[in-house]
């Protein structure tokens, strides 16, 4: 079995985007922790609605360097992401079903895009 010949740059910027993403849900998240319509609250919503706003054009960019199945596949790593901000930036703890759910989310998008390669031929 021969990998996927989507170029490694495309992969990475792909996975950057997809972390882009999920720093919105830490900001959503710093936002509920504030009093409703304090400053610190509205400062953090802004700061969700311009990253999500980054994420939306920078997709566009993904969706013209990947099919649109391999990039919504891929769209699952959104989870591992999670799983790391969730961890060192809220200290969070992780369980072993934690773990083994992310492998897997992890197997199932490789999977995905070395399809993707093979169709590609």
């Amino acid at each position: 079995m021969k990998f996927s010949k989507i170029p490694l740059k495309n992969i990475l910027f792909l996975q950057v985007v997809i972390m882009i993403y999920t720093i919105s849900g830490i900001a959503a998240k710093l936002a509920a922790a504030e009093a409703l319509f304090s400053w610190k609250f509205c400062m953090f919503y802004g700061v969700e609605i311009v990253i999500l706003g980054v994420y939306a054009l920078l997709w566009q960019q993904v969706i013209k360097r990947f099919e649109l199945s391999a990039a919504y596949a891929n769209r699952a790593m959104v989870l591992v992401w999670s799983l790391l901000w969730a961890a060192l930036i809220f200290h969070d703890q992780i369980t072993w079903k934690n773990i083994c759910g992310v492998l897997l989310v992890i197997a199932g998008t490789v999977i995905i895009n070395l399809d993707m390669g093979e169709k590609e031929k």
